[in-house]
């Protein structure tokens, strides 16, 4: 089956793209640099920029099915050209389609479900890898310090990509989404403990307060919106964050990585060096 990843250099993406390629289908991978994307030997790197439909012909032709991404470019702003893209997809016969879906809905999902196409929208609870962003902290003061306490079943990025090919060369996922979380919720006290042992340090964890929270998401770069987004989603967490759903065992008939797992995988990124 030949298969176009879009966000083919993300988190989910390369793993998408290495899971189709090792179990022999076609891979297409779209990508705005094709000579720095490091792809696989096989994996066919096409240039093109969801942002721009005019870019994307070339990467459609004769494809059967699409993973698709919401975002686009270096600001991850929501596409807005959404059915553009998704009557592109029609106009090249694509039959299927799975989707990353965000915090709400975007051009893309609204498209999907109007089309002709065969969707699936995956719609994780955070990802793992969202502790990368204590990576930083953790290497040079050996602490993770944030406001948030809440227990939430973060998600490994190659389960997501699992149940996004398992929907793509399978039957049955049409007009499903698909809420996806790991098989354990932790507190970020938790996971520090997790990357401590991963690691062979010492991390201390220090709650924040609302104020230091606010220092700590401005020394990212933040604007104002998105500090107080932060602070909000710290103190008023979804109710969905800690509960732990088996759809990836579902779907794929493997139970999810934990975070240990992945903490090992990552655990030279946060190692402090003599």
């Amino acid at each position: 089956m030949r298969i176009l990843v879009t966000g083919a250099t993300g988190q989910v993406g390369r793993h998408l793209v290495n899971q189709l390629h090792e179990a022999g289908h076609e891979v297409r991978a779209l990508t705005r640099n094709p000579a720095k994307a490091g792809f696989p030997a096989g994996v066919q790197a096409v240039q093109g920029d969801l942002n721009d439909t005019s870019t994307l012909d070339a990467a459609f032709e004769g494809v059967e099915g699409i993973h698709l991404i919401t975002f686009g470019g270096d600001g991850f702003s929501d596409l807005t050209n959404g059915p553009e893209i998704v009557a592109l997809a029609e106009r090249h016969g694509i039959g299927r389609a799975t989707v990353l879906g965000g915090w709400s809905p975007t051009s893309v999902e609204s498209a999907l479900m109007s089309s002709s196409i065969g969707w699936t929208i995956l719609q994780p609870v955070e990802f793992m890898g969202n502790a990368l962003d204590w990576a930083d902290e953790i290497r040079t003061k050996g602490t993770v310090a944030v406001l948030a306490a809440y227990p939430s079943a973060m998600i490994h990025e190659a389960d997501i990509a699992s149940v996004a090919a398992t929907a793509l060369t399978e039957e049955g996922h049409a007009g499903r989404s698909y809420p996806l979380t790991g098989p354990e919720a932790l507190t970020p006290r938790e996971r520090t403990q997790i990357l401590a042992e991963a690691t062979g340090q010492n991390i201390d964890f220090a709650q924040l307060t609302e104020d230091g929270e606010r220092d700590r998401l401005r020394g990212y770069g933040y604007d104002d919106d998105y500090v107080e987004f932060g602070i909000q989603l710290a103190t008023n967490p979804p109710d969905a964050a800690g509960v732990v759903l088996t759809t990836v065992e579902d779907v794929t008939g493997r139970p999810a990585r934990t975070f240990t797992t992945w903490a090992q995988e990552q655990a030279e990124q946060f190692r402090s060096t003599p």
